[in-house]
């Protein structure tokens, strides 16, 4: 018996290898995956960031801004929408605007009406803190006769037997058609959907080829608003533009 233990101890120690080797070669292709997926990711980041620096390029550009713009990381606007903004104005001379959420995006629209020589803005906004940095930036930048920060706590608001808490509106100007509306408020800590309320409470006002501009697209809350004001107002045609945090692009094609 004993010559039997020699073969088959090596074909235990064999197989024990090829099982090591198995393993090996898995967790080798496992990292090989992975390195693949690090490099493409960077590549997007790399060329995400290359759009930013672009469309902040043209911001200072095509608004000859001779002061620095506030942060445009984090839960500021990003470039890329910022143009998207400026470009619309530029082109489309708004007479009314109105923003929900005060920022860099204040300082963005009030520089477009100062070069198209006429509108106003109009921004709700919820923290007075915000509020204030936002009126110092405009007369740093010598814009405050273009855009006025409006205090606007957010108040309970029912729709369809539901409440959300949503910017007071008392002050905006009673009459007139609103061209443009920007939505990137309230914050989505406020509630869920935080920003449905903008439509039952604003689109009823919007020109007639009147233009509203929604940041943060790409989040499942601004997906189901979406979804919601497609079916409560088909009136108003929505585009997808690709910006960093997804955004939409709803125009008012009213039918005859």
């Amino acid at each position: 018996m004993a010559p039997l233990m020699f073969p088959m101890t090596s074909l235990l120690f064999i197989a024990a290898i090829l099982l090591l080797c198995g393993y090996t070669l898995h967790k080798v292709r496992l990292i090989h995956l992975m390195l693949h997926d690090v490099r493409d990711q960077s590549r997007r980041e790399t060329a995400g960031l290359f759009r930013q620096l672009e469309a902040l390029q043209g911001l200072y550009t095509d608004l000859g801004l001779t002061r620095s713009l506030p942060d445009t990381r984090g839960w500021a606007a990003s470039p890329d929408f910022l143009l998207e903004l400026a470009r619309h104005a530029l082109a489309e001379r708004p007479a009314l605007v109105v923003e929900c959420s005060s920022g860099t995006s204040t300082l963005v629209l009030a520089r477009c009406l100062q070069i198209n020589g006429g509108g106003k803005l109009y921004s709700l906004e919820h923290d007075p803190a915000y509020a204030r940095q936002t009126r110092e930036q405009l007369r740093r930048h010598g814009l405050a006769d273009w855009a006025t920060v409006l205090d606007a706590p957010l108040i309970p608001r029912t729709f369809d037997g539901a409440t959300w808490p949503w910017y007071a509106t008392d002050a905006l100007p009673p009459d007139g058609e609103i061209d443009m509306i920007v939505i990137d408020g309230p914050p989505q800590a406020t509630r869920a959907l935080a920003r449905y309320p903008a439509a039952p409470v604003l689109f009823p006002r919007l020109a007639p080829g009147g233009v509203v501009f929604l940041d943060d697209a790409g989040r499942p809350d601004e997906r189901e608003i979406l979804r919601r004001w497609a079916d409560e107002f088909p009136e108003i045609e929505q585009h997808e533009l690709r910006c960093e945090k997804g955004a939409a692009r709803l125009v008012n094609r009213p039918r005859a």
